[in-house]
């Protein structure tokens, strides 16, 4: 769930999924929020049968959850605050989502960088206990081999990664050159990436609605009230209001949850998300010298800094603001400042500025009420808070608090158990074990892959069907399935990506603004290749899907053009006419 800016299409024809609700306006369970959270929660109810429907205000996973530092990871700091239930909890279901996910999470190879051998000794034991007191200091290499040797210890389950590694300065700069020749020792571990999130969390969504006709989902439908024929909610594309009937109101809005109970009647203090930013930079050197892992450190002022290569770019982040959630989450002038300051600590001879940003993106993070507690040491575990839905006898609602992409799936197992427990009804079948979307059946072994690219590419080539096997899994036979080989061109404005598949895109996933596609079903706007002739192309073949006006597909342009400019930094100037035009 979040709060983007959008404009309705009051003469656009009412989308299948709304007249769905509408034609039968009554359901066991209501979900409000498509994060990830909400849509797990979503697929393992469907997955027991229940029905089950979705509604999100904006688009699926533009939220929280799409402003994440991709990464799935066991969270080795939380050892320092003593949560080792959380901790054990992700490392297997990190361990567990490279093998269900193994399209979109790989294990990630981080290294972190060491400056003193026993600095944060002292300190640590005091935030241990307190989780508010001690000056932040940065890691001495003592507490950190202390902490890997302890998260080693969490992850026995067959060795999904390498066990961690220390290396003294000459090692470390023979395999890193470019870093700090301050540095004495590197530690090296393994998690890992998620290379794109929202296209996983759409993927969960999909297996969700593949369950059947009990399971529906709807976004851009806000959820703006509890009247007497239930859940009233708003179609923010058409502003048609409606009532969905529910035993169960299930709130995984996120850091909105609050405002979301505000708004079904019901006043809760549950929620103190912080913010976090993140700028993504085109910068071939820096991109070299991370020598393909994640660099990761926390600094001494205590925050956690990553510099992450990604898609051909580089992610730098990231930051621990408070943030009021009634306003947008941008990523300000005085973050990229203190960005650029970390690149300059860990790779001082590479020079990065402003011109090289082609990307910058801030989210909340769903953090319960820390009150005095220092943000750095909130708890990232989760909560479920259950009340009546006031004015409503016999309607529970439950809301989430707390929560993070690594445990999404045990999260949801766990949610959908206290609701299936307020329902009455027996748990089907787990979800531990469960392929997700196009990792079932994904080909991991160099010899399974060429034989896939093979037979899916006798039409369209072995290089189209290793690209669309990269980017979708084995979801891409459906898509290659529709292709037509002759007529899939690459668009006009953009090599990456041809017509076909943007307008199967726009068929099968969703898609109801240009916003969607640009920042989510695609990763256009992640790697700084949107322009304003993409967006107009964009426009023309999502319009012809969608049935969008001369003017709809104009106002598309514009409002996509305004958000990439407002919220992520991009400028898409018009083009200038010349004369010779």
């Amino acid at each position: 769930m979040s709060h983007t800016s959008t404009s309705t299409h009051p003469t656009a024809a009412e989308r299948p999924e709304i007249a769905e609700l509408r034609a039968r306006p009554t359901a066991q369970v209501v979900v409000i929020g498509g994060g990830i959270n909400g849509i797990a929660t979503f697929r393992d109810l469907a997955l027991q049968g229940v029905d089950v429907v979705l509604v999100e205000r904006d688009d699926f996973v533009s939220g929280a959850s799409s402003a994440s530092s991709h990464m799935i990871h066991g969270g080795i700091r939380y050892l320092e605050n003593g949560e080792f239930r959380l901790v054990q909890e992700s490392v297997t279901e990190r361990n567990a989502l490279i093998r269900l996910a193994p399209h979109y999470v790989k294990p990630l190879q981080t290294t972190v960088p060491i400056f003193s051998t026993f600095s944060g000794i002292l300190s640590a034991p005091l935030r241990f206990l307190t989780h508010r007191s001690g000056k932040p200091t940065e890691r001495g290499a003592l507490l950190i081999k202390t902490g890997l040797t302890i998260y080693d210890a969490f992850s026995r389950d067959g060795g999904s990664v390498p066990r961690h590694r220390f290396l003294g300065r000459t090692r470390t700069l023979a395999e890193l050159p470019k870093l700090n020749p301050g540095v004495k020792y590197t530690a090296t571990y393994y998690d890992a990436s998620m290379h794109d999130p929202e296209r996983l969390a759409l993927d969960v969504l999909h297996d969700g609605l593949a369950t059947g006709a009990h399971a529906r989902a709807a976004n851009h439908l806000e959820a703006v009230g509890l009247g007497a024929g239930g859940v009233r909610v708003r179609d923010r594309l058409s502003g048609a209001e409606f009532e969905l009937a529910a035993d169960v109101v299930v709130n995984t809005s996120g850091p909105w949850t609050d405002l979301t109970n505000e708004a079904l009647g019901h006043q809760t203090r549950f929620m103190g998300g912080t913010k976090g930013s993140h700028i993504v930079l085109d910068h071939p050197e820096l991109l070299e010298a991370t020598g393909g892992r994640e660099i990761f450190f926390e600094h001494e002022d205590g925050r956690i800094v990553l510099i992450y290569p990604l898609k051909g770019r580089v992610m730098v982040g990231t930051t621990d603001l408070e943030h009021d959630m009634r306003e947008p989450a941008v990523c300000t002038e005085a973050e990229i400042d203190y960005f650029f300051e970390l690149v300059a600590h860990v790779f001082p001879d590479i020079a990065v500025d402003r011109s090289q940003i082609v990307y910058r993106f801030s989210g909340v993070r769903p953090l319960p009420r820390h009150d005095e507690t220092q943000p750095g040491f909130v708890s990232r575990d989760y909560r479920i808070e259950r009340a009546e839905a006031p004015g409503r006898r016999g309607t529970t609602v439950l809301s989430l608090v707390g929560g993070k992409w690594t445990t999404f799936r045990a999260l949801a197992e766990h949610l959908a158990n206290e609701v299936l427990e307020l329902l009455g009804t027996e748990r089907r079948r787990s979800t531990a074990g469960l392929a997700i979307g196009g990792g079932a059946g994904y080909p991991t072994t160099p010899d399974a892959r060429r034989v896939w690219v093979v037979s899916h590419g006798d039409e369209l080539g072995a290089a189209r069907a290793e690209e669309l096997l990269e980017r979708y899994g084995t979801r891409a036979e459906a898509l290659i399935d529709e292709l037509e080989p002759a007529e899939d061109l690459v668009l006009a404005n953009h090599p990456g990506y041809s017509r076909q598949e943007i307008a199967w895109l726009v068929r099968h996933e969703r898609v109801a603004r240009l916003d969607d596609l640009v920042l989510r079903r695609t990763s256009i706007a992640f790697t700084g290749t949107a322009t304003l002739p993409l967006l107009e192309e964009l426009a023309a073949i999502a319009g012809e899907v969608l049935g969008w006006s001369a003017e709809q597909r104009t106002a598309e342009v514009q409002a996509t053009r305004t958000l990439l400019a407002e919220r992520h930094g991009v400028q898409l100037p018009e083009l200038e006419v010349t004369a010779a035009q």
